[in-house]
């Protein structure tokens, strides 16, 4: 090969791996809103006990750490079909609960 060759051959191979590496930091990046951590272990299963006590069973769809002032959320389809996200403070206790349904009144809290 001529030396032109290898050095457009060493070119694209470095542009294809850069790309790539580029490619794989936004997927891997944060979003607008800021990257929540998905629950696991002891605090996913306290925090969904502790939810799911709340609004009398369901099933969880979601769970996060550190979403909206709470230390963890935990989003739940109640037997009824409407979805509620449970905050919980970082000893479990419920401090507020919002509803995920579009529409009036779409927005409540209670403590």
């Amino acid at each position: 090969m001529r030396t032109r060759t290898k050095v457009l051959i060493g070119s694209a191979i470095v542009v294809g791996v850069t790309g790539s590496a580029v490619g794989v930091g936004i997927a891997g990046g944060a979003d607008d809103e800021g990257a929540d951590a998905l629950l696991a272990g002891n605090a996913l299963d306290q925090a969904t006990a502790a939810a799911l006590a709340h609004v009398g069973g369901g099933d969880v769809i979601e769970t996060e750490t550190g979403d909206g002032g709470s230390a963890y959320g935990v989003e739940i389809r109640k037997d009824d079909g409407s979805v509620v996200e449970i905050s919980l403070d970082a000893s479990f206790k419920v401090i507020g609960t919002e509803s995920d349904d579009d529409g009036p009144g779409a927005d409540e809290t209670s403590g």
